[in-house]
């Protein structure tokens, strides 16, 4: 798939269905955040990939993005850069909507609780949960020109949020 139009077709998916991610195409979601760009590469983060997001739900904001989905990564800050946390967690997403895989972006409404069930170090933060699955609700990134799902999107408009100073 075409960057851009990856880029300008993926939305957030909340509701998935039943079908396994296979090992592969979880490998490279995965290696899509391990690759990510980190301040003077110092890469400081862990993935926790939580085998059973039954319990970390009651820790999130919205339950049910981790009790539908097929696979469940807890991004953990393990220094101080938290800005390159969002990188490799858009890395993680845009590889998952190549392959065809959904996912949604959770914040912690418990964090010393999630810290305790996650077994987090201390001086470690547990900064993000990401959700991924196949959409319940299929969505053909190709059904559209790149122009076209950024017509659809419901964005400020470009003059409003670009400016040249």
């Amino acid at each position: 798939m075409d960057t851009f139009l990856a880029i300008a077709s993926r939305r957030e998916v909340r509701n998935y269905d039943d079908r396994p991610i296979p090992p592969d195409v979880e490998r490279r979601i995965l290696e899509a955040g391990r690759v990510a760009g980190s301040a003077a590469n110092k890469q400081q983060w862990k993935f926790l990939v939580v085998e059973d997001p039954k319990r970390l739900a009651e820790t999130v904001y919205e339950p049910a993005n981790l009790l539908g989905a097929q696979l469940v990564v807890v991004i953990v800050l393990t220094g101080q850069f938290a800005f390159d946390i969002g990188r490799a967690a858009q890395n993680m997403m845009l590889a998952a909507w190549n392959e065809g895989v959904g996912s949604c972006p959770n914040g912690f409404s418990d964090r010393e609780k999630a810290v305790e069930l996650l077994g987090v170090q201390a001086g470690e933060d547990p900064v993000i949960v990401l959700s991924f699955g196949y959409p319940a609700r299929g969505r053909d990134p190709e059904s559209r020109t790149a122009e076209e799902w950024v017509e659809r999107a419901n964005r400020k408009p470009f003059d409003e949020v670009v400016k040249r100073v």
